[in-house]
């Protein structure tokens, strides 16, 4: 027969339970490297802005004139006001990157004869990610936690008075006529404040940085040495019914970084606006538990509460064989859940990504039953 029999490879699950070599296949593509330094181009969490509103058109200065109307009287309109300078939160905004350094308002026209008014300045909106906190000499003036929000940054100034403004019986020509008013300036300094549903807590070399690449397509830097990572990382993590729950990779922290040691309060304002916490332990180290407290002890110390927000302990670096020896230690000293795996190798994921799905499930709950709406990605 000249048909031939045809195999069908049936492509592998996105995620099992069996063992570790069909638990991710994500993990086998290749990733472009990319350093830190050439991060910062992709996310900037803090801007210097110089904000101007519009200035004023000035008002019209004319006098009526028609055939046998000799005395027409003034008739010069008032200037249109400048456009304002509006921050709006748009949820499509993942970073103040694309802010520039400098915003100014459109003027408004110069008023017109036959009492025209001039046009008012267009606004100048300027769109800025979900989150963002407004500052002006270090008070925050605006917080834009809501899609949609805006906040006038530097209001336009007002139109100048045309010539008929100032007609009284006393004065039945009046030649006088104001400019229009110049644009309110400030210096603002915007703060992104990451708006994840999770936040990977560790110390410096704990694997976020893996684990955020194995789990999601962020591209955070990694390599065979020690380092830590400088920015924050957004990865999103997709579902089978197109959930999407948002992971931060916030930079590792060290002891005393509540009182601003090291990357400090820069990065430890990241993990205010994260719903829930992972907490990401090196198992290869001596006593991780020791590691487990001192992270909960520094974010207690930022701020009161955190520590306690709904959490998971994730024990990374599962393939090592001290890691096997101090993963039933770390669950005897705990009362908390312990997920074991590994970031290099993709063991045990698949119960990273289940768990991960019930406390975002448990977020949209809780936050509806408060008839509010939960962050949507």
């Amino acid at each position: 027969s000249p048909w031939k029999p045809v195999l069908l490879l049936l492509s592998p699950p996105a995620f099992s339970t069996t063992c570790a070599r069909c638990a991710k296949d994500r993990r086998l593509r290749q990733k472009r490297a990319i350093s830190e330094r050439q991060l910062t181009r992709y996310f900037v969490d803090q801007r210097k802005v110089r904000v101007v509103g519009g200035q004023g058109g000035e008002g019209g200065h004319s006098f009526h004139s028609e055939p046998r109307k000799v005395f027409g009287g003034p008739d010069g309109g008032n200037g249109g006001d400048g456009g304002h300078v509006i921050f709006k939160a748009d949820q499509q905004m993942k970073s103040l990157s694309s802010v520039f350094p400098f915003y100014q308002g459109f003027h408004g026209e110069r008023g017109g004869s036959k009492n025209c008014y001039g046009a008012n300045g267009a606004h100048m909106y300027v769109k800025v990610p979900v989150g963002t906190l407004v500052k002006e000499d270090g008070q925050v003036v605006a917080d834009l936690t809501q899609h949609g929000e805006e906040y006038i940054a530097a209001y336009g100034g007002a139109g100048g008075k045309g010539n008929r403004f100032f007609l009284s019986n006393e004065n039945r020509a009046p030649k006088l006529f104001t400019p229009g008013e110049p644009g309110q300036e400030r210096v603002l300094h915007l703060e992104l404040r990451t708006t994840a549903h999770a936040g990977l807590v560790g110390f410096p070399n704990a694997g976020k940085s893996s684990l955020l690449r194995a789990i999601s397509r962020a591209k955070p830097a990694v390599a065979a040495y020690p380092f830590t990572t400088l920015n924050p990382h957004v990865g999103i993590v997709h579902y089978q019914d197109y959930e999407q729950v948002a992971v931060a990779d916030i930079p590792g922290l060290i002891k005393g970084a509540h009182q601003n040691r090291g990357l400090g309060m820069a990065f430890l304002k990241h993990i205010e606006r994260c719903r829930f916490l992972l907490y990401v332990v090196d198992l290869s180290v001596p006593q991780p538990w020791i590691q487990l407290q001192d992270l909960k002890d520094e974010l207690e110390a930022y701020e009161k509460g955190l520590s306690e927000r709904p959490c998971v302990v994730i024990g990374n670096k599962v393939d090592l064989a001290q890691s096997r020896i101090n993963l039933p230690l770390l669950r005897e000293q705990i009362g908390e859940r312990v997920i074991a795996l590994s970031a290099l190798t993709g063991d045990n994921l698949e119960e990273l990504l289940l768990h991960l799905r019930e406390l975002y499930d448990t977020y949209v709950k809780t936050e509806q039953s408060r008839g509010q709406s939960p962050v949507k990605w």
